[in-house]
C-alpha cells in the first residue's frame, strides 16, 4: 500500500468519477482505505430516523462521501489544472511538494 500524498486542506481536482473535473478542498484523509472527504464532492443522501428522546427531526440529509485516492489529483494553481507532485529538498534539510510542471511549491 502506497503512502497518500494529500493532506488536509489541500486543493484537488477530481479526474474521474461523477464528479469529474470539480475542485475541492480536503476535508479528512483516511490512510488506512486510501479514502479522502472532500468538500462539496461526492455527495451522498443519509437518511435519518426520527428520535424524539434526542429531539431529532428525520429526513434526508446530504454529506459528502469518501473519494478514493486514485480519483484525485492535487491541483496547481499556476498551472490551472491537476498534477503530479515531486519532492524538493531545501538548504535546511526540510522536504517540500513541488509541482512537477512549474516547479512552484504547493505547500501552503
Amino acid at each position: 500500500m502506497n503512502k497518500i500524498q494529500l493532506k488536509k486542506n489541500d486543493i484537488v481536482i477530481v479526474i474521474s468519477g461523477k464528479d469529474k473535473g470539480k475542485t475541492g478542498k480536503v476535508l479528512k484523509v483516511l490512510p488506512e482505505k486510501s479514502r479522502v472527504i472532500v468538500e462539496k464532492i461526492n455527495f451522498v443522501k443519509e437518511f435519518i430516523k426520527r428520535d424524539q428522546g434526542r429531539n431529532i427531526q428525520g429526513g434526508i440529509m446530504e454529506k459528502e462521501a469518501s473519494i478514493n485516492v486514485s480519483n484525485l489529483s492535487l491541483y496547481c494553481s499556476e498551472c490551472g489544472q491537476g498534477v503530479r507532485v515531486k519532492k524538493k529538498i531545501l538548504e535546511d534539510g526540510s522536504k517540500i511538494r513541488v509541482c512537477s510542471k512549474c516547479e512552484i511549491s504547493l505547500e501552503k
